[in-house]
This record gives C-alpha cells, sequence and structure tokens, in this order.
C-alpha cells in the first residue's frame, strides 16, 4: 500500500476536468485507477480532516475540531488506519505529513516516523530565496534580542518563520522539503519492497500548502496572465458572516498582511494571480514527485501487487467568494481529490458520494482484511468493482469557527454541512450556548458554485426542513 497525502489539495487537476493545471502524473494515476469525482472530508481544515480519515471516524466522535487537539487525548484507544494493518501483518512506516505535523502518532507505525536531518518539524514554511532568508535572519535576531526565541523554535531545534507567500528560485526539487522526502522515500520503497512482510507505506506532501514555494522550473510553466481567475469573486447573497473565513491563515505571511475579511473587499487582481499562479505551480511540483514515486514502484516490480491512494485533506478557494485558503463548510473547502489505484479493478470516474471517513473500511476490503467493527464509514470497495452500485445518499462535514479564526462578533460557532445530490444544507450553532444561530440552502440545480444562500425562501422551506431533520437523524 502506497499511501500519498497531499496538503491542501482541491480538485483542480486535470483528471478532475481542468485543462489548464500541469499534472500529468496525478491525471495518469486517475487513468489507471477509480478517480472519485465527489469525496468529502469530514472537515475543512487539517487536523480533524486527517484524524478522522485515519480513524474512520467522524470529528463529534474522536472530539477534534480544530489545529490543537490530539485524537490521542480523546479516544486513546481508537486503532488507526495503519495500526489495523500493523496488527494485521504489515509493516508500516512514514514520511511527511500524514497525521496534523507537529501532532504525529508513533502508536501508528512500525518504525519511528522518517525525519530528514536540517528541516523543520513543520517544514511548511522552507524559503531558499535570497531576500526571504535574510529576512528571516534579521528577524531571529530581533525574537532572540527580545527574549521570545522559545516560542518559534520546534522541538527540533529548528526556527519555524515565515515571509513572503511564494517565492521561486532556481533551485533543484529537493531544495525543499517535498523534492528531499521524495529522495528518501524511493529509497525506503526499496527497502520495504524486500521485507518478507507486506507494507503501508504513507508519504505526506506540504505543497500546495501556503507559502507557495517551489523550484522556478514550476513556475515557468504557467503564463500568469493566461491563468483563470475565480468567476465568483464575491461573497454568497445572504451569508451568514460565521460561514465565511477571515484568511488569518493568509495574512500571517508579510506580503499579505493587509488582506482584508472577504465581507469587506476581495483582493486585488495582482495578488490574486500572484497567488494563483504560486498554487498550480505547487500542484505541478507535487505531481512531478508523486510521479518520481509512482516510477519507482515500477523499477521495483511491485506496481501490479500494489494499492495506490492518493488524496488531498480539504479543499482551497482560489478567490471564490472573495476567500482564500480553507476553513468553511463550502463546497470549495469540503470536496476533495482521492484516487485510489487497486490491483484486479478495472479504472474508471465514479461519482457516488464517499467521504473520508470510508477510506479507511475500503482499503480494509481491497487488501482483504477484516473491517473493524466501531468505524463509521463504508466501504466503497464495491463501488468500485461495479460502478452501478448505489452509494450513499449524502456527504456530510462540519467546521468549528472557533479561535483566531472565530466569526467577526467574536464568538464561536460549529456549523454542520450536508451535500445531497442536489442541494447543500448548513446549521451554524453557537458553540458556548447551543442555540442555532444561523443556516444556509445552497441549490446545486442552478447554482453550483454557491454563490446564493435561499434558505429564507418559502419555497424552499420545506426541502430546508427535511434536509435539517436528515442532518440531525445522521440517516
Amino acid at each position: 500500500m502506497l499511501f500519498i497525502a497531499v496538503d491542501d489539495l482541491r480538485t483542480e487537476l486535470g483528471c478532475y476536468d481542468n485543462d489548464h493545471v500541469i499534472s500529468p502524473n496525478i491525471d495518469r494515476l486517475a487513468s489507471q485507477g477509480v478517480c472519485f469525482t465527489r469525496a468529502y472530508c469530514q472537515s475543512g481544515v487539517c487536523n480533524p480532516s486527517r484524524a478522522s480519515l485515519m480513524t474512520g471516524l467522524r470529528p463529534d466522535t474522536i472530539r477534534v475540531w480544530d489545529l490543537h487537539t490530539h485524537f490521542r487525548d480523546t479516544a486513546p484507544d481508537v486503532v488507526t488506519l495503519p495500526q489495523h494493518f500493523m496488527r494485521s501483518g504489515y509493516h508500516c512506516g512514514a514520511i511527511g505529513k500524514i497525521y496534523h505535523n507537529d501532532l504525529p502518532d508513533p502508536l501508528s507505525w512500525s518504525e519511528p516516523r522518517i525525519c530528514i536531518e536540517g528541516y523543520p518539524y513543520d517544514p511548511d514554511a522552507v524559503y531558499r530565496d535570497d531576500d526571504n532568508t535574510e529576512y528571516l535572519e534579521r528577524r531571529k535576531a530581533d525574537i532572540t534580542a527580545e527574549g521570545r526565541s522559545e516560542h518559534y523554535i520546534d522541538p527540533f531545534g529548528q526556527w519555524y518563520l515565515k515571509a513572503s507567500a511564494t517565492e521561486c528560485p532556481d533551485v533543484p526539487d529537493n531544495a525543499y522539503y517535498d523534492g528531499a522526502q521524495t529522495d528518501v522515500a524511493m529509497d525506503k520503497l526499496g527497502e520495504l519492497a524486500g521485507r518478507d512482510e507486506p507494507f503501508f507505506f504513507g508519504v505526506g506532501y506540504y505543497r500546495p500548502h501556503l507559502p507557495f514555494n517551489v523550484p522556478k522550473r514550476y513556475w515557468d510553466m504557467y503564463d500568469r496572465d493566461r491563468i483563470p481567475l475565480a468567476e465568483n469573486d464575491y461573497p454568497p447573497i445572504n451569508v451568514p458572516p460565521m460561514a465565511m473565513n477571515n484568511l488569518r491563515e493568509l495574512t500571517g505571511y508579510t506580503d499579505m498582511r493587509d488582506v482584508r475579511h472577504p465581507l469587506e473587499g476581495k483582493l486585488n487582481e495582482q495578488d490574486s494571480r500572484l497567488l494563483k499562479h504560486g498554487y498550480l505551480a505547487s500542484v505541478t511540483y507535487v505531481d512531478a514527485q508523486v510521479g518520481k514515486l509512482l516510477a519507482r514502484l515500477e523499477e521495483l516490480g511491485i506496481a501490479d501487487n500494489t494499492i495506490v491512494v492518493l488524496w488531498g485533506d480539504n479543499g482551497w478557494k482560489l478567490g471564490e467568494h472573495a476567500s482564500w485558503c480553507k476553513m468553511t463548510n463550502f463546497e470549495t473547502d469540503t470536496r476533495v481529490p482521492l484516487i485510489v489505484r487497486s490491483p484486479g479493478i478495472a479504472p474508471g470516474v465514479r461519482s457516488q458520494f464517499v467521504e473520508f471517513v470510508d477510506v479507511y473500511p475500503t482499503l480494509c476490503q481491497l487488501a482483504g482484511l477484516d473491517v473493524p467493527d466501531d468505524l463509521e464509514g463504508v466501504s466503497v470497495a464495491g463501488i468500485m468493482r461495479d460502478p452501478s452500485t448505489a452509494g450513499k445518499g449524502a456527504a456530510r462535514s462540519q467546521f468549528l469557527r472557533s479561535g483566531i479564526w472565530r466569526a467577526p462578533d467574536g464568538r464561536d460557532y460549529m456549523g454542520y454541512t450536508i451535500r445531497t445530490n442536489e442541494y447543500r444544507y448548513v446549521e451554524w450553532f453557537d458553540w458556548e450556548s447551543g442555540d442555532l444561530a444561523a443556516r444556509e440552502l445552497y441549490d446545486h440545480r442552478v447554482d453550483s458554485q454557491e454563490n446564493e444562500n435561499v434558505v429564507d425562501r418559502p419555497e424552499h422551506a420545506a426541502v430546508a426542513a427535511e434536509l435539517s431533520r436528515i442532518l440531525k437523524s445522521g440517516e
């Protein structure tokens, strides 16, 4: 099992009908496997999304809703996906970001997670451009002089600071962490292929997470002036304020500190093009690394008996709704790429709903393992084998608007959403009182971009009531 996680990868790929994106290796994997076009994560942010997929349990069950809670603190006895494979005779290893980067789970692996010397514990913000590295050295000196350095240094003694939101120096792929870890991962695959027992190997990529720092040659593959920008660069009509992300993830970078809340205005075209250029270049960079892994399987002669899974942990807004980043319940944040290539299963596209909680039982069935009884997802291995198999009627996600991402009124809200064939329905609850604070309804029959909240229209009252019932019942 080669288990590839990609941070903040949305469905803007060639295999999802986006011709302007250069993703030949992921596209080829999709053509050789099953590409799910309606896969949804359980939360539009890294930690709860990953914890949910890896445990097969929903965020409310494991009580993981933010970036700081480790599922072992709230559900200590849960058996994770790789743990189950270990107990079934697999040797399990990982490199990169599988769980949330600073919340690893040693119990999931047969050996310590592979780390690369010289990179910080959280290697998102690694800079190679001279101006950026000089800025960071000045910041380090200032912070040290003020006696505040401990807060900015990770457990490996590495600094974690941010400069600009993008850079593109002329450096080799392995100048950044994703390229360096691919070199290590290819060697590791050779070792794993020589073992007597089967293996489960997780490789987690950090791009296209911000900052969009990748080698120049990937930037040069795109003409910035021809990159299509979001058509719906405005907030949805009648949107409740807590439904919108405040973009704190973006404003942490030196050149994006003046970005306003989406309800106050949109990013200018120059910066919009810069960010989207950086995102697409980052996707193409990761695509090249995926290609190296797939080629390594072929070289080792194990491609025909290795299940390959590729998934993005959440979507990402690229100017839609005047917004950037993730952390909402909109389609752009909850819909994700999911591709599974499994020996003996014919390639094809599947449009049935699949949720991240379904990945755990699916991989168990594909590998011929027992499926634990306590999982909250259902296997879609049958859908993979027979495209006429009926799927579930809806997908569910949730997001806790709290902490530095809290709503404009300063309160915290939990939003629950259900996506059906025709609608997306959302309910927001005050996190302290539990009172219903707002609702959303988007009619995908006429509004696939979710540009108008029609929940208060009389003609939609019956639909909203029924979706509210289903959302509460868990059907």
